[in-house]
């Protein structure tokens, strides 16, 4: 007896490809908005931690920069991924329409399409056949456009996703410069973000498929320059006013 047999089908742990990679996109967009909250608040609360601010000063404005930092995220997320879904509606609507108007033309294609994939003519045309019986629109959506019609990318759900990451990200320099004593907020500051930096880039190049080293190196640079640049024009302009 097989394994097959008398045991129905085999339920298979892994995720499909499809599911896999939108699940990789979300995570790589909650990494890369995580690391820009971090970043950005840290180059603003340090900034102004050199002009010698207050505990409450640097709280104020490491809450308006989490807070105009995350809605802009946020708003620029669902203006992205609104303009990507009307583009792939607009691409299903014209392939319903021509799926409508010349059906032979679009099994054509179809049997090409999967020709070109490899398939013999016979089978091509066997599988674009069985296919389009089962769901026209579908098949050519996912060989031809490469979009899942039932999968659409919700612009609400980026956008609060992107909204969240930034969040998170901001909350760690933001705690790290109002808690501790003020003689210290600067460096603990500093030591917080680089090593918080050290795992984004990690994460983000692992989730990438690339050397995790490179990326570490190039994010802990940025953010380390950030902070330097904010920190000195900060101090400048506090010695200056002072």
């Amino acid at each position: 007896m097989t394994a097959s047999q008398g045991q129905g089908p085999i339920e298979h742990g892994e995720a499909h490809s499809g599911a896999l990679g939108d699940r990789l996109n979300w995570l790589r967009a909650a990494v890369l908005g995580a690391n820009d909250g971090v970043v950005s608040t840290a180059g603003l609360v340090v900034g102004v931690a050199g002009a010698n601010a207050t505990s409450t000063e640097l709280l104020t404005a490491g809450l308006a920069g989490l807070l105009a930092g995350s809605l802009s995220m946020a708003a620029g997320e669902y203006v992205s991924v609104s303009t990507q879904r009307d583009a792939e509606q607009a691409a299903l609507a014209m392939e319903r329409r021509e799926l409508h108007l010349t059906p032979e033309a679009e099994l054509a294609e179809l049997t090409g399409l999967y020709e070109a994939k490899g398939l013999d003519p016979e089978l091509a045309h066997q599988v674009a056949v069985q296919l389009t019986a089962h769901d026209a629109l579908a098949a050519h959506a996912e060989t031809e456009l490469g979009i899942d019609p039932e999968a659409l990318t919700d612009p609400w759900h980026a956008a609060l996703a992107s909204f969240a990451a930034f969040t998170v990200g901001a909350l760690l320099p933001l705690l790290a410069i109002v808690l501790p004593p003020p003689t210290h907020r600067v460096w603990i500051t500093v030591v917080a973000v680089l090593a918080a930096l050290v795992v984004t880039g990690w994460a983000s190049a692992r989730l990438g498929g690339a050397d995790p080293r490179r990326a570490v190196l190039r994010n802990v640079l940025g953010g380390g320059i950030a902070m330097g640049v904010t920190y000195a024009v900060g101090a400048i302009l506090g010695a200056s006013t002072g």
